[in-house]
């Protein structure tokens, strides 16, 4: 195995104190900082007073980079990747890099820390037990495919979704005869105007047909009785 390693940083969803000590000493140790956005992960590094390299790792180019990074890290580098908010490979990148430095030998370690879908899970109150986590659906192709599928799962679901789509998944939930199901929906998780939808498909539907989304939403929504 290598000298190199590659440590896996979450960075926090909205709350800055939520960016643990370790976290932070690791960035400041590491020879080089893999960035979704630099500008994103400039302003997080600037806030913690760290200085340090940094070079883009984003969806658009990870399949390109990924060898050269691996074999720089091969070579006794230690690197860090942090996506803009969270932890990478979590609906972000990070698998690819992940998946080529296991199989070359190099050392990974994931820090734990944020993620937005465990605690929209957890104060959902719906079953948390046992649970299927989708992340982003399909904008068009396949997208009413993968809905079908999942609204026969048992299993409490989790997804990701964006402000432009909410009001159309809850309207497709609907669609689907799904009104009457429970659910949650969380937006703007350790910020400021954090809030926390709970109740029916309809219930929630009818609050963001008249409020306007805004922020990042995860959407608990129970499985099939």
């Amino acid at each position: 195995m290598s000298e190199g390693r590659l440590d896996i940083i979450p960075t926090p969803i909205g709350n800055l104190g939520d960016m643990t000590e370790r976290s932070i000493e690791v960035l400041k140790a590491c020879d080089l900082i893999l960035a979704e956005d630099t500008r994103t992960t400039g302003n997080l590094l600037r806030h913690l007073g760290i200085d340090k390299p940094m070079i883009s790792f984003h969806l658009h180019n990870e399949h390109k980079v990924v060898k050269s990074v691996v074999e720089a890290i091969s070579s006794g580098l230690h690197y860090a990747l942090c996506s803009d908010a969270g932890t990478p490979g979590i609906s972000d990148p990070g698998f690819l890099l992940v998946r080529e430095c296991v199989e070359q030998g190099v050392e990974v370690s994931c820090l734990p820390g944020a993620t937005a879908f465990v605690p929209a899970l957890v104060v959902s109150g719906l079953p948390c037990d046992r649970f299927v986590f989708e992340g982003f659906l399909p904008h068009k192709k396949g997208r009413q495919k993968k809905l079908q599928s999942l609204i026969t799962e048992e299993k409490t679901i989790v997804l990701y979704e964006s402000p432009h789509r909410i009001v159309k998944l809850l309207e497709e939930l609907v669609g689907y005869e799904c009104g009457e199901r429970k659910i949650a929906v969380c937006r703007e998780l350790s910020k400021l105007h954090e809030e926390v939808v709970r109740g029916s498909v309809n219930d929630a539907l009818e609050h963001f047909s008249t409020k306007a989304p805004k922020g990042e939403f995860v959407v608990v929504l129970e499985g099939v009785s």
